[in-house]
């Protein structure tokens, strides 16, 4: 799994309309409102490196209202949640 974090510059006016527009996307599995430089942050999740580009440059960069974005590929992750998904084996407890 290969996880991106895109910031997203907005026009003000649109900011709502913009982030459910990009959550509605496959592949996008949160965004947040944010404080800042950025409007908005999403977490996008692909299975390979390569269908990043038809997320991100592909849909996600289209989306009208954005200004501007940011991404940031991650290494590592080190959320307990994320951990607990990963060993998961779907069984109940």
């Amino acid at each position: 799994m290969v996880t991106a974090i895109v910031f997203v510059k907005a026009e003000v006016a649109r900011i709502h309309e913009v982030a459910e527009a990009i959550a509605a996307l496959d592949g996008v599995s949160e965004v947040y409102s944010i404080t800042g430089e950025h409007d908005l942050v999403a977490i996008v999740r692909v299975r390979r490196h390569d269908d990043l580009n038809d997320v991100i440059p592909g849909r996600l960069n289209q989306v009208p209202g954005i200004r501007g974005t940011e991404t940031h590929i991650a290494f590592r992750t080190y959320s307990q949640h994320d951990l607990e998904a990963a060993f998961s084996l779907g069984l109940p407890e």
